[in-house]
């Protein structure tokens, strides 16, 4: 049962007006009373199938992925500010965007171009990548949950992201997610993974470009047997984006476009390039910068080059001079060499030396010791 407006949600959150439905609950406009802020409240609806015990389960799991995805901090996904569980389901308080979904966006404008829907996807993109590496899926990646600013597109609607990949759900025959973005292996009761995220992603940009859905099919079975029909995949608007279309809406999730490459290819289209033109093209003018992998040395290794230059050539040993400078060593004293003593003088100095002790003996004998 959908709550009527001017409800409060946990004694603070007013539901004002509905901004948008879906077949898994409603977005409203509210009001935060204590902040004194507009804010958008998920309803999260339950399907009516599930007993009591693995609602109960899912309203937990809702709660912790909510929880979860308010660690995220990323410009392209949207920002959760509570999570409440009231009347015996979860709603999600996230921030109040003023923009446009895609979906709006195609039905009012029409198909986008290339490079717009590749920009878009760019951005989207990055932000799976931010999720997933919070051990976070998405599930439900659509149009209808992509909104577009002049400069920024946001992946809304994580709320539902912890109700796929349970063994019970699994065995219920439940598989939540939109006809026609749902990824081949999940209609097949495949656990849901990244690559899965990356086809709903590839799905969503073929609308974007082509205006319509893939294969124009309803439902996923339809749309899963078109694709496995091996009947190629019809673009005559995609342009430039078509490789990337192409890649990301593979069968395998295997052999499909990892998401660090699709970020390259998307970001070359959304410049007004190629999809799988080279980095640096021949002939472009532009030098191909020079990576050099950085040293882990404790010091420069230009610290201390000039000290061994100044020990080098403070042990340089000179070459020794063949001839003397004219007037060098002239201000040095003249030693002059000293007399022979007699014999009487030597006979003198050993008996002084053998008869008197030291201090008596005469100054130039004390010299010569």
């Amino acid at each position: 049962m959908r709550a009527p407006s001017g409800y409060l949600l946990a004694a603070r959150y007013r539901l004002l007006e509905p901004v948008g439905r879906g077949g898994m609950g409603t977005v409203w406009r509210a009001h935060d009373e204590l902040l004194d802020r507009d804010v958008a409240v998920k309803e999260v609806r339950l399907p009516a199938v599930l007993d009591e015990e693995l609602r109960a389960e899912l309203c937990a799991r809702t709660e912790r992925e909510g929880r979860a995805t308010a660690m995220v901090a990323h410009p392209s996904v949207i920002t959760v500010f509570d999570v409440v569980t009231e009347d015996d389901r979860p709603w999600i308080v996230m921030e109040l965007l003023q923009a446009k979904s895609l979906e709006q966006l195609i039905l009012e404008g029409g198909p986008l171009h290339p490079r717009k829907a590749a920009e878009i996807g760019r951005q989207i993109l990055g932000a799976l990548r931010a999720v997933h590496a919070k051990g976070i899926l998405h599930r439900d990646v659509k149009p209808s949950n992509v909104l577009v600013m002049e400069d920024r597109a946001v992946l809304t609607d994580f709320g539902l992201a912890a109700l796929e990949g349970d063994v019970s759900i699994t065995q219920a025959g439940i598989v939540l997610g939109s006809a026609g973005y749902i990824a081949p292996e999940r209609v097949l009761g495949s656990k849901a993974s990244p690559a899965g995220d990356l086809w709903s992603l590839g799905a969503t940009l073929y609308t974007a470009v082509e205006g319509r859905g893939l294969h124009g099919r309803r439902t996923a079975a339809a749309a899963l047997a078109a694709l496995t029909s091996g009947e190629p995949i019809p673009m005559t608007k995609a342009g430039p984006l078509a490789p990337v279309l192409d890649a990301l809406l593979r069968i395998d999730p295997q052999t499909r476009l990892d998401s660090v490459r699709a970020s390259l290819m998307l970001a070359r289209v959304a410049a007004g390039g190629s999809a799988e033109e080279p980095l640096a093209p021949s002939g472009s003018g532009r030098p191909t910068p020079v990576i050099t992998a950085p040293s882990f040395a404790r010091r420069p290794a230009h610290r201390g080059l000039h000290r061994a230059e100044a020990t080098a050539a403070a042990l340089a040993v000179p070459p020794p001079r063949q001839e003397r400078r004219q007037g060098e060593g002239v201000h040095r004293k003249r030693v002059e060499p000293r007399p022979t003593p007699s014999a009487y003088a030597r006979f003198k100095a050993t008996v002084i030396k053998l008869c008197l002790p030291r201090r008596f003996w005469p100054r130039e004998l004390r010299k010569r010791g």
